[in-house]
This record gives C-alpha cells, sequence and structure tokens, in this order.
C-alpha cells in the first residue's frame, strides 16, 4: 500500500477486524488470512473460473482492492458474499468451495491406527472340564494371519495359558513352537489339575500368542482371555476369537490430584483382593480307613512270608501330588516336600514326610503312610498337612497347609466326614493350602 505524502493513512474495516482477532503480535494480512481457509485441501485451487460456474462473485468495493494484492479477506466468510459461495461451490461441483471442508479429517489406510495394521490375527481352541477328575483341558488347534515379527516377514509363535487371578509361574502352561508361520497348527492338549467348581465361577483362562526368539527377548502378538464360567461341565466348548492387546493399566499420573488419590486406594484395595486370592498351592490327599480284616497280613501267592503287615484296622494317608505351589526360591520355583501329623500327638510319634522333589510347583509323590488307630479314635483325631520349601542349611519356608478333622469347615470337612462313613473306600479330592501356619508345625 502506497501512501502520498500529506495524505492520511487510510485502513479499511476488513482489514482492521482482521487485525484485531489475531492472536500475539500483528501480521501481515496474507498470514492472518490462513486462519480463515475456505478452500478444501484435497481439491484444486480454482485459479480460473470454471465456464460452468457462471459470473463471478460480486464484492463490494474495499475487497475488490484487497483481493488485487492477492489478499484474502475474512470478512468474506460473514458477509453476504458466503450465500455467494455456497452457490459458486454447487456450480463448481467437486473443485468448489466448503465451509466445513477445513474440519473434516482423513484416516490413512497405511498408519499405525487403521484395522489393516492392528489385526493380530485369530486364535482357535477348545476347552473342556471334567469336575470328577478335577481337570481342566485346553486343546489349541491353529492360529491364522498372525502379525510378524521377524526379519523374513514371518514368526516363531507358541502359546501360553495363565490361570487368573495367580502367580503366572505357577500355572503357566505352554505349547510347541511353530517356525517361520503365520497360521501356525498346533493340536496340543494342555490341562490343569486340581481345578475345583469354584474355580470354573472365578477364574479366567489367558491365552497369549507369542514369537520366540533365541537370541533377544520373546516378542508377544496378542491375547484372549475366556471367563471359564462360560464352560459348562463334560462339555467341549470351541472358541474362535480374535487376538488382542493386553488391557492398558490406568496411570495415576495422569489424572488429577483427586482422583489420583481415589486410583491409588482402588490400586490397593485391588492389590490385597488379589492377595487374598492368591492361593499357596493345592494338595490332591485320599483317605481311606481299613477295617482290621482288610490289614490283615496274607501269604503272597508264590508261597513267600510277605504280605500286608498291618494287624490292626487305621488310616491309611495318600500323598498323590500338589499343582500350583507358590515359588519360594529365586530361580522362580520351589524344592516341595509334604509332613503330615495326627494329633493331638503326645508323643511326638505321627510325623510322617515324604520325598524331596526339585525345582517344581508341580510335584509328584504318590506316597503312602499308615497310622494304627480305630475308628472311634479317629473320629476325636485331627490329621495335619503342610507342604515346604526345602533349603539346604537353613530353615525350610512354609508353603502351605490344610487340617482335616470333625472341626474343620468346607471341602476339608467333607473330606474327612466322607472318609470316616465309607470304610474300606478310598476318597480323592483336592485341597486349597492356606497360607496360615499351624502353631504346632516345625521346620525341621
Amino acid at each position: 500500500m502506497t501512501v502520498r505524502r500529506g495524505k492520511k493513512l487510510c485502513i479499511s474495516i476488513q482489514e482492521h477486524m482482521a487485525i484485531d482477532v489475531c492472536p500475539g503480535p500483528i501480521r501481515p494480512i496474507r498470514q492472518i488470512s490462513a486462519y480463515f481457509p475456505r478452500i478444501s485441501p484435497t481439491s484444486p485451487t480454482p485459479l480460473t473460473p470454471h465456464p460452468a460456474a457462471g459470473p463471478p462473485l460480486a464484492v463490494s468495493p474495499g475487497v475488490q482492492g484487497a483481493s488485487t494484492g492477492n489478499l484474502l479477506s475474512p470478512l468474506l466468510l460473514h458477509a453476504g458474499g458466503a450465500a455467494g459461495e455456497m452457490g459458486g461451490a454447487f456450480a463448481r461441483g467437486g473443485g468448489g468451495l466448503s465451509l466445513t471442508s477445513s474440519t473434516e479429517t482423513s484416516v490413512d489406510v497405511n498408519s499405525s491406527d487403521s484395522d489393516d495394521c492392528t489385526a493380530l490375527g485369530t486364535l482357535e481352541f477348545e476347552l473342556r472340564y471334567e469336575p470328577s477328575v478335577s481337570e481342566l483341558r485346553c486343546t489349541v488347534h491353529r492360529a491364522k494371519g498372525l502379525k510378524p515379527m521377524d526379519f523374513n516377514g514371518l514368526a516363531d509363535p507358541y502359546v501360553k495359558l495363565h490361570l487368573l487371578p495367580g502367580a503366572s509361574k505357577a500355572n503357566k502352561l505352554k505349547t510347541k513352537t511353530i517356525r517361520n508361520s503365520l497360521n501356525p497348527v498346533w493340536n496340543e492338549s494342555l490341562t490343569y489339575v486340581g481345578i475345583t467348581e469354584e474355580d470354573m465361577q472365578r477364574k479366567t483362562l489367558r491365552l497369549s500368542v507369542c514369537d520366540e526368539d533365541k537370541l533377544t527377548h520373546n516378542e508377544f502378538i496378542g491375547e484372549s482371555r475366556v471367563a471359564l464360567r462360560r464352560v459348562k461341565p463334560n462339555q467341549n466348548k470351541y472358541f474362535h476369537t480374535c487376538l488382542e492387546h493386553p488391557p492398558p493399566l490406568p496411570s495415576p499420573t495422569a489424572m488429577g490430584a483427586a482422583l489420583r488419590g481415589i486410583s491409588c486406594y482402588l490400586r490397593e484395595w485391588e492389590n490385597e483382593q488379589l492377595h487374598s486370592l492368591e492361593e499357596r498351592g493345592r494338595l490332591l490327599l485320599s483317605l481311606q480307613f481299613l477295617h482290621p480284616l482288610d490289614s490283615v497280613a496274607r501269604p503272597e501267592e508264590d508261597g513267600g512270608e510277605g504280605g500286608d503287615v498291618r494287624r490292626n484296622g487305621g488310616l491309611c494317608v495318600g500323598v498323590r501330588r500338589c499343582a500350583h505351589l507358590a515359588a519360594m526360591d529365586v530361580n522362580g520355583f520351589s524344592d516341595p516336600y509334604v509332613k503330615i501329623y495326627l494329633k493331638p500327638d503326645i508323643q511326638k510319634k505321627s510325623k510322617h514326610k515324604t520325598s524331596v522333589i526339585k525345582k517344581t510347583l508341580n510335584p509328584e509323590f504318590n506316597e503312602e503312610f499308615f497310622y494304627e488307630i480305630s475308628l472311634s479314635e479317629l473320629a476325636h483325631k485331627m490329621l495335619e498337612v503342610t507342604v515346604w520349601d526345602y533349603d539346604l542349611g537353613r530353615s525350610n519356608d512354609f508353603i502351605g497347609g490344610v487340617c482335616l478333622s470333625c472341626q474343620s469347615q468346607g471341602d476339608a470337612l467333607r473330606h474327612w466326614m466322607d472318609c470316616l462313613k465309607n470304610k474300606g473306600q478310598r476318597v480323592e479330592r483336592w485341597h486349597v493350602l492356606t497360607n496360615e501356619l499351624p502353631q504346632s508345625c516345625s521346620h525341621d
């Protein structure tokens, strides 16, 4: 703009309003007009009017003066020329002006937020629960369309199973690894033992598909979670699910002060609930009361002097196996063994102990111990079974225990009463180990 000497500088009302609405320092009109886009970014700029567009829009002289200097006035959007723009946009078709096109956004199909890139694949598996033996069997069939994890565009997938809530190392099961495949086929069955009907109502099975790397850490591909209450007893339940990312954990730092306090409180409460639900393990115990006639010594078929040396009746306690024990050593495992007492024991002669099985959380003992006692005396006794972790050179660690007597509750009481009522029959039942250390236990 050229101003002659002696003449007063005149600023049009359009320029004055454009300067006032600009935040920050005053800038030229050319840059201020960028705050008022009127042309769609996806359509070409109409340098020349289209033949079918009709006559050009009529503008005021002040606007004409601004446009001759290649300056766009922001008042054109709000003045009467806006109606002319709308009519011109309909006449020009796809290359016309649009008031709302500047606020529209498009999603790139090749971006990381698109469905094509976040598809992790699908997993097919089958679940079956048999309450008679307290077993949950998971048959992992196949996966399809897994996300490539290696440089060759393939993956080395395997599936891990975890029961939630619970210690991940104690109840982890794993399939074999299929090399260089995005559509692996396993057809492999994995079995959880010691699963009660209560577990089926409150636990969740997590199936994680991972990529195995020999030189680096294994990479997570996706997971699928199934509530076990969806599985009916003695029926096969087929699942074909899409793999998903693990659920995000809420971050207290991203919240306000009040919400941060509530989040910390809820997190502490959740940890307490999980700690109360965290089990020390399971124990499969068998009880059998033998009559005196059942335990009389009998000669062997070949004429030897062998046979059962138990001449009187008594209680036969069988320690079968443990499952999902708590890890007590730094390597993530334990060296478990089982001790049993029949109390009250004044002379302290009722202690029996199994052998120690090294470095496992699911030991199998299959050992039996016999107490010579009458049925009337047994009704006033208490069987105390504890599981320990053996440590060389220092005190052994207590893992968990259970007490069975007529004063017990729940499964312990039912197991004890079934043994007393069904004389001569072997009764097996799984028991949940508690973390309460009996006062009469010793660390030997």
